[in-house]
């Protein structure tokens, strides 16, 4: 999150637009993502807000930000947002994964298990932190889980969690609660903000 908080700074700083900062002692561009991405997982499609201290277009915005951008980084679509709208963070509401795992397991094996995780009324877990470790319910933050493919020892599953002010799951601590061992791969396929806008990279 913060590496990908620096390469935008960066990138915008290089493309000369018109900026609004923060105020205080050590100012800074005021941008911000919907919610952080955990480390060890990709995305495809993040929300972002930038403030400006003057309107430009959403056409001038991508033509000028889009060359500064490095390889495998791109900006799928640009729009104004009403001054004094809620912010994204605050409007995020779930996020959808895509996670690998070795598995020996046949389909109706794994489905088993997810039917039992589902089926629990709470999952508590801690969630360990550089402060220490946090006590949550793990069932509350999972909405969905599903078997995408299996093949070759290789098991896709898709997650649907619940990501907002009030918690948010996490994929790799799902695949733990399903007895299966870490991740080869997880990737965020989109962020559902509250009222179900969406999009897909």
């Amino acid at each position: 999150h913060l590496d990908l908080m620096r390469l935008w700074e960066r990138v915008l700083r290089r493309a000369k637009l018109p900026l609004g900062f923060s105020e205080g002692f050590s100012p800074h561009p005021r941008l911000a993502l919907a919610t952080p991405l955990p480390v060890g997982v990709t995305a495809a499609a993040e929300w972002m807000e930038v403030y400006l201290c003057r309107r430009v277009s959403p056409r001038y915005f991508l033509e000028h930000v889009q060359p500064q951008l490095p390889a495998g980084i791109g900006i799928s679509q640009v729009g104004e947002a009403p001054i004094g709208a809620p912010s994204l963070q605050s409007q995020v509401r779930q996020a959808e994964y895509r996670v690998d795992v070795e598995c020996s397991m046949t389909q109706r094996e794994i489905e088993d298990r997810i039917a039992g995780l589902l089926a629990e009324k709470t999952l508590p877990i801690l969630r360990h932190r550089p402060g220490g470790a946090k006590s949550l319910d793990l069932r509350a933050l999972v909405q969905e889980v599903w078997v995408e493919a299996l093949e070759g020892g290789r098991c896709r599953l898709g997650m649907l969690l619940r990501t907002d002010p009030l918690g948010s799951g996490r994929a790799d601590e799902v695949v733990a609660a399903l007895g299966l061992v870490e991740p080869l791969f997880m990737h965020r396929v989109r962020l559902v903000l509250e009222g179900g806008a969406t999009h897909n990279g």
